[in-house]
């Protein structure tokens, strides 16, 4: 009997003392036992019935803040004079070391370098795959991922002499040579004012095929007739963005430019991007969507991209519709507007132009766009309001309303001949989806896709929580990282990012951050996220991100691993990770201890520096955070 009661002492000290669900579950765990045993009787098991319910609720509301906190810990030791269980620290910060192997492998053997030859590689946009595919449509410049046999399980080297990049803004001009050691551009757009080499550095003067003498001139020219300046055009797409340099001069103006361009004979040029401080990937219009929910963008842009916009019965137009925010703008310049001066310069027939450019017109018009101007080379077309506005005309035969399920059903999903739906409105000059408001107090406003419920599972009370939880969470890593909003870090990336809180929470002009959305997700925030004047992308961290080799300063994932535990190998997502990482970046990894324990051992065989945190709760929370830094090292050092 003495040894019954002392078991059940300690187990009501495990009661009180850690979470009391788990181990109400352990009690009546005990309790039944005892009814198994023929030498107890019924009033014993109500007695630790009733003890372990008393000592649940105790332990839930010390845990709440109402408590007494240590002195009722202490009270509870004096009155029920029990022993504390053997081994139980609660000063412990897990770590690898000192957790219970539950990765099924004690070491994990050091990661490789990679042959010189994949310094700049992209598993889903690489070259020789990429031939191998029909260039119909551009879908041989499409994402092609290698198999599982074809993956490589090495690390990915910096080329030789790599330097940490400029700083932002000097970022936006300047970029060293030994970081992307590729001229091509500087001889093919030299009239054009791309880029210029000048000794150890690439010199990006601002210019563009359709802007030679700057991008500056180009964007107050759109300023004269879209509200740029007002804050009411925050996000943009450029699409056949050359080396970004409107997206990285609208940066002025407080417009974030997702610019994207394929990985083809104009080399490196998102690189170029990338490495300039300016948001970009590697992306074509092809055959398959853009990888974007619908309603998501204030202004699409297109400067002689050379997308055939006037062919496919005008899917282009209607992907770009289905993007475009109502009210949104397209802007088009180059080829074929302004042929009547330009013609012989484009080495093409007037007639040939005229008719290009009389297929675009037709397009817009069954899209309901109205034109609003066309100046200097530059046409400005404005999208309709909502679908009452506008009666969808008959013209194309081939072009009705789309028959969409999710307008984020959009990833290796065909595009298709047809005009997205607009959500349903009361009146002609009702906003479809909802009115938005002007940058920056669009950043913390209740998004409209929250408001009129259309993301399931969140609420307003819930969308605010979220920021609230994110401004903490942003406080306390400041607190391991002080130089996280000091300009130290550019580009950086969220690979689940839920409402973009932890981005809100950094927002400032010293940074931009890629919100991408998982693919396999349960519910997609992207939408709530553009509304909130952030950017970002759908994406399945099972393949290859579609950008460059060391293009991000810091990355943040939130239960990444969790999430894809089951889908495909850490190992997978954490090369992924190291492969866009620059040398001495930072990744902050926030999920439960036991997947930080695996996740930690395979970051120390890819040579990264790591620190396991607790929670900013304390050290009886299961999630923990993990920081990491990776270490320099480039072809040179790898050799000698």
């Amino acid at each position: 009997m003495a040894q019954t009661s002392s078991a059940s002492c300690d187990l009501l000290l495990f009661c009180l003392i850690w979470q009391p669900a788990i181990f109400l579950t352990l009690c009546g765990g005990m309790a039944r036992n005892l009814t198994e045993n023929r030498t107890r009787n019924t009033l014993i098991v109500i007695v630790i019935f009733g003890l372990c319910s008393f000592f649940y609720i105790l332990g839930a509301w010390q845990k709440s803040g109402s408590g007494g906190g240590d002195k009722t810990h202490k009270w509870v030791l004096e009155q029920i004079k029990c022993a504390q269980l053997p081994n139980l620290s609660f000063e412990t910060h897990h770590s690898a070391s000192n957790l219970p192997n539950v990765t099924g492998s004690s070491k994990i053997e050091p990661f490789k370098p990679c042959d010189e030859q994949y310094t700049d590689y992209t598993p889903c946009e690489e070259q020789k795959r990429a031939m191998t595919f029909p260039r119909d449509n551009m879908i041989y410049r499409e994402r092609h991922c290698p198999p599982d046999k074809e993956k490589l399980y090495c690390l990915i080297p910096a080329p030789k002499g790599y330097v940490a990049p400029f700083r932002w803004p000097k970022s936006r001009d300047f970029v060293p040579y030994a970081n992307v050691p590729h001229k091509s551009l500087t001889v093919e757009k030299a009239i054009q004012n791309w880029v210029h080499y000048e000794g150890n550095v690439f010199r990006f003067p601002g210019g563009g095929t359709q802007f030679p003498q700057g991008a500056d001139k180009y964007i107050d020219q759109l300023a004269s007739v879209i509200p740029i300046a007002e804050g009411k055009v925050r996000t943009a797409l450029d699409t056949g963005c050359g080396v970004a340099s409107l997206g990285a001069y609208l940066l002025k103006k407080n417009v974030l430019t997702m610019s994207f361009a394929p990985r083809d004979n104009h080399e490196a040029q998102v690189q170029f991007a990338l490495e300039r401080g300016v948001p970009a990937y590697i992306g074509v219009l092809g055959s398959i969507k853009l990888p974007f929910p619908s309603r998501v963008f204030d202004m699409a842009h297109c400067s002689r991209c050379l997308i055939p916009w006037s062919g496919n019965d005008g899917m282009y137009m209607m992907e770009v519709d289905r993007v475009l925010r109502p009210g949104g703008y397209w802007v088009l310049s180059g080829p074929p507007i302004g042929w009547k001066i330009h013609y012989k310069g484009w080495q093409r027939s007037k007639e040939d132009l005229r008719n290009e450019q009389r297929k675009i017109e037709q397009f817009a018009q069954f899209l309901c766009w109205n034109k609003i101007s066309e100046k200097d080379g530059i046409a400005i077309w404005r999208k309709r309001l909502n679908d009452k506005s506008c009666t969808m005309k008959q013209d194309n035969p081939k072009g009705g309303k789309c028959d969409l399920t999710s307008d984020s059903d959009v990833w290796y999903k065909k595009m298709e001949v047809c005009i997205a739906p607009l959500p349903e409105v009361n009146s002609v000059s009702e906003v479809a989806g909802g009115q938005l408001e002007p940058f920056p107090k669009r950043l913390y406003a209740v998004p409209p896709r929250i408001t009129l419920g259309s993301v399931p599972g969140f609420s307003v009370q819930s969308y605010e929580e979220d920021n609230n939880l994110w401004q903490k969470h942003v406080k306390a890593y400041k607190k391991t990282n002080n130089l996280l909003d000091t300009g130290r870090y550019r580009n950086i990336m969220d690979m689940n990012a839920g409402l973009g809180s932890f981005a809100a929470a950094l927002e400032s002009p010293k940074l931009w951050v890629m919100n991408v959305i998982p693919t396999i997700a349960n519910t997609s925030t992207l939408g709530v996220i553009y509304e909130r004047g952030l950017i970002g992308m759908y994406h399945d961290w099972c393949e290859g991100f579609s950008t460059y080799p060391r293009t991000y300063d810091l990355i943040h994932s939130n239960d990444v691993f969790s999430l894809y535990q089951n889908k495909c190998q850490f190992e997978d997502i954490l090369l992924e990770m190291d492969r866009i990482l620059r040398p001495e970046g930072a990744v902050i990894i926030r999920d439960k201890v036991d997947v930080l324990v695996k996740v930690e051992k395979i970051a120390n065989a890819m040579r990264w520096k790591t620190r396991l945190a607790d929670h900013e709760g304390g050290p009886h929370v299961p999630e923990k955070i993990l920081f990491a830094v990776k270490q320099y090292w480039d072809i040179a050092k790898t050799s000698s």
